[in-house]
């Protein structure tokens, strides 16, 4: 049978409450309207740095979906940037006409309130968290900011077809509080500390001619240094599933004078840096590793172009493969 694995950060499939009303005519001072008042224990927000995050656009979350839909149609999808799951489970009913039905996400460690989730049109087995796990450096401090996600998915009789480890790593951001040059180097400490975590807990868990599939953002390129303990699990390497990637339509021409535009039809994610003499980065964020046992098995593997330099939907186009099981 051949099943179809695919990666897509949402960027930011939040699920806010707006609270909208219409007034119809033109109210007199003598109405004296409504007037809704709640008390401090009356609604329960959730915030980040104090701030209530807006719900995704709706034109954004149409176009997100409409990309699952039409051009990816993963069997195995993984995603990351979801609230929660409640938020998963309403995008796949709403938006995705129910095309998934097995659906898994643990909360996980991220202040932002942002998880990574499944959607599977295959069953599910076993569901891991591997949110706790820390790293030597640091005993006392979670090392994965959102999660290691383990799934078990299954063929419609039940059996294990494969194992999938969803992630989110450490981002390029750094607060304008502290110094950039530092906090380059913490976030990029931090990614490695992450990527040798997992090889640690694939080597774990992972026997020899074990079928099992590494995806997520991992917000650096394949041959990042930072991810380069992350490739090799239990001295056997991992296989990078899109290095032949086909891209489903040819990338939008770059802006005049901004550069050349991407050099490998292989990337995910196209950052702008400020300033006029500093072009694009167009770099292979979303990864899909395989196993040396399911290496065999990979058939294709596919990115979906975007159509806007900012991104349809998200500021990260889809990747998938296909492997004959």
């Amino acid at each position: 049978m051949q099943v179809s694995v695919g990666t897509f950060n949402l960027n930011n499939l939040f699920s806010r409450f707006n609270f909208q009303a219409e007034v119809a005519g033109k109210p007199s001072a003598d109405d004296g309207g409504i007037t809704l008042t709640f008390g401090p224990d009356d609604i329960d927000v959730r915030t980040f740095k104090g701030r209530l995050v807006k719900q995704k656009p709706e034109a954004a979350t149409e176009e997100i979906a409409r990309r699952i839909r039409d051009e990816v149609n993963a069997d195995v999808l993984a995603v990351q940037e979801v609230e929660h799951i409640g938020i998963l489970k309403e995008f796949n009913r709403d938006y995705l006409d129910g095309l998934y039905p097995h659906v898994a996400l643990i909360e996980g460690n991220d202040k932002r309130l942002i998880d990574v989730g499944i959607l599977s049109k295959l069953p599910i087995g076993k569901i891991t968290s591997h949110q706790t796990a820390v790293h030597p450096d640091k005993p006392n401090e979670r090392v994965f900011g959102r999660d290691l996600l383990e799934v078990e998915i299954l063929d419609p009789a039940g059996k294990k077809l494969f194992t999938l480890y969803n992630t989110h790593l450490k981002s390029h951001f750094v607060p304008h509080t502290e110094d950039p040059i530092e906090g380059r180097k913490k976030a990029n400490d931090r990614r490695r500390r992450q990527a040798e975590a997992i090889s640690r807990i694939l080597t774990k868990n992972e026997r020899k001619g074990g079928k099992f599939i590494l995806v997520g953002d991992m917000n650096d390129p394949p041959d990042s240094a930072f991810l380069r303990p992350m490739l090799t699990v239990d001295e056997r390497p991992l296989t990078n599933a899109l290095a032949q990637a086909v891209e489903t339509r040819p990338p939008k021409d770059e802006t005049p004078g901004q550069g050349p535009g991407p050099q490998s039809p292989v990337w995910t994610h196209r950052f702008n840096p400020p300033g006029p003499d500093t072009p694009p980065e167009y770099s292979l964020y979303d990864h899909i590793w395989l196993s040396e046992a399911l290496t065999p098995n990979l058939r294709s593997a596919h990115i979906d172009r975007r159509k806007k330099h900012g991104g349809d939907g998200s500021d990260h186009d889809p990747a998938w493969v296909v492997l004959d099981l």
